[in-house]
């Protein structure tokens, strides 16, 4: 599906002689322009041309690198699948709206036809030449709408399958580009936990608490008896 996505892509933007260079592009790694030009059978200023016109809608990337002989760069190309998707996308959805616009003008309209002219016209347009075909002058016949809404309606669930399709594409390939750019997580060996056994300290007699020191008791004060003074 997705190759086929992007070959519709390729035919919308460069043609559809484009259409053979999506099976050598990579989605992976960049292609040497000159292998691209091999492969299709192309001249290499062919090839840079439908490159370009890829390039210029974004959809395609490129490194360049130098030959250090000759002096002339080379470039080496790569397609944006996401990229690619979302523009094809895009697309689809214009067509869906005109398509809606269709259904909704035929539902609310009338519109005429000269049947030897197989000229369209609508009401207004009809009514403005009195209902007669400029080109051979024969009266425009009322179109019956019934079956052109059937094709509409039809087509318009074809898109809408479509689309579906593509988002469910753009959602794998998003999904499969986050792996491939994911970094692999390197093994780290766990350590192995060693506990280390606590030494059970010795038993033994607690401490005798210190003695409390005795508080001295002051000595008492002697008085000093005067000697009596003799008669």
């Amino acid at each position: 599906m997705l190759k086929k996505i992007l070959r519709e892509v390729v035919v919308i933007i460069a043609g559809k002689q484009a259409e053979g260079i999506v099976d050598l592009l990579d989605s992976n790694q960049h292609v040497n322009e000159f292998l691209i030009a091999k492969k299709l059978n192309i001249t290499i200023n062919q090839t840079r041309n439908i490159l370009y016109k890829i390039s210029d809608q974004g959809l395609v990337s490129f490194v360049r690198k130098k030959d250090k002989k000759k002096g002339w760069y080379t470039y080496f190309w790569k397609i944006e699948p996401i990229k690619a998707m979302e523009f094809y996308r895009n697309e689809l959805l214009s067509k869906i709206s005109q398509m809606n616009n269709q259904i909704k003008n035929r539902e609310t309209r009338q519109f005429y036809y000269c049947p030897l002219c197989h000229m369209e016209i609508n009401e207004e347009n009809a009514l403005l030449k009195d209902f007669t075909c400029p080109e051979c002058g024969n009266i425009f016949v009322l179109l019956d709408n019934a079956p052109i809404l059937n094709d509409l309606r039809k087509g318009l669930g074809k898109l809408q399958i479509e689309l579906n399709e593509v988002d469910l594409e753009i959602k794998s390939e998003t999904e499969r580009l986050a792996n491939v750019k994911k970094p692999k997580k390197k093994e780290v060996k766990k350590k192995k936990h060693v506990e280390h056994k606590k030494t059970p300290a010795k038993k033994g007699k607690l401490p005798k608490s210190k003695p409390k020191p005795h508080k001295r008791t002051p000595a008492k004060k002697v008085k000093k008896v005067k000697p009596k003074k003799k008669r």
